[in-house]
């Protein structure tokens, strides 16, 4: 369908594309990949159905957008993400449960042969779905697309970083209420919770800026501060602590902005915001960003004329109500137009 065909102000047709959009692949400027991968979730899942419900909340969106109002037209495609690896998954997260339950009754013999074998297929599965993410974003950014990653867990963007692990070097601005620093947390080497353990380990990002933390263990604590200068951390409670005794929030969106290099890799967990805006996501922790907080230091971001070289958005699941599905779709507009607008 041509542009000047399309209608943004009527309602969005049920075979339409995300956000109600008509245009292919070939037709769109943006990319947004979704990852139906929940493998490691160690409290509540659901992100598996996290790029679904952000899809059809979109749907009711409506598509002029306040900084970006242009956006659309710029479109927006969802990619497909394969079958196979929704099979692959289905059988593999009944041994992680597995293996999650016995850690936490005690049981658990990490020398058996029975869970080594568990641990391997989990492992194998995580790396060949890394390499299938890395040449399908290599594919889309090859064909001059902006591309982004819809979650699942947050386990998923560590193929981004890999795809610019032969790169320009850049930063990551990080929105989440955790550090995701653990090594190999419950014995999984790709868990969510070991994104930026094993992102950091390419030496093109040069900078992780943190913002929103506020559960974290202490090897966490540790790790940051075996890597100061590298690694920076706005946690919860001293951005709130700052806001009551009368920093304004440009001030604090500043300094986190001024922590970045000129490329900047933009990484969301949803958790990271207040929970009342995502109330079914699999780790909810009180406190956090309202969804205005974020959306001005995104546009901060903006204004500083860095380089945005991709983005992910993370941890959404389905509610009965569609409400993190709702938010999620809006965050994802707003890290569409922040990459692209």
């Amino acid at each position: 369908m041509s542009i000047f065909d399309f209608d943004p102000n009527t309602a969005s047709l049920r075979d339409a594309g995300l956000y109600g959009l008509p245009f292919s692949a070939e037709e769109s400027d943006i990319i947004i990949i979704p990852v139906n991968w929940e493998l490691t979730v160690s409290y509540r899942a659901g992100t598996f159905g996290g790029p679904e419900a952000v899809k059809e909340a979109s749907m009711q969106m409506d598509l002029y957008h306040h900084d970006y109002p242009q956006l659309w037209k710029k479109g927006i495609f969802l990619d497909e993400f394969p079958d196979h690896f929704k099979v692959i998954h289905a059988g593999l997260r009944k041994d992680a449960i597995t293996i999650i339950e016995d850690i936490e009754s005690g049981k658990l013999d990490p020398n058996k042969t029975k869970y080594k074998k568990m641990y391997e297929g989990i492992r194998k599965a995580n790396e060949d779905l890394m390499y299938w993410l890395r040449n399908r974003i290599a594919h889309w950014k090859s064909e001059g697309k902006t591309v982004g990653l819809l979650g699942g867990d947050h386990s998923i963007p560590l193929a981004y970083h890999a795809y610019m692990s032969d790169k320009q070097p850049y930063g990551i601005l990080h929105i989440d209420a955790h550090l995701d620093l653990r090594n190999a947390y419950e014995g999984f080497q790709y868990s969510h919770a070991s994104i930026f353990f094993n992102a950091l380990k390419f030496n093109t990002i040069t900078k992780l800026v943190s913002v929103g933390i506020r559960d974290y263990c202490e090897e966490e604590v540790q790790y940051v501060q075996s890597n100061a200068g590298r690694i920076e951390v706005f946690y919860d409670r001293d951005l709130r602590t700052q806001l009551f005794e009368g920093k304004s929030w440009q001030q604090l969106s500043d300094l986190i902005v001024a922590q970045l290099p000129d490329r900047v890799y933009v990484s969301v967990d949803i958790d990271g915001l207040d929970p009342k805006l995502c109330p079914n996501t699999g780790t909810p922790v009180p406190g956090g960003l309202d969804f205005e907080e974020l959306m001005y230091l995104f546009n901060r971001l903006k204004a500083s004329g860095k380089e945005i070289v991709g983005f992910d958005l993370c941890e959404v699941a389905p509610g009965n109500d569609q409400w993190d599905g709702n938010v999620g779709a809006r965050v994802l507009y707003q890290l569409c137009g922040l990459a692209a607008g």
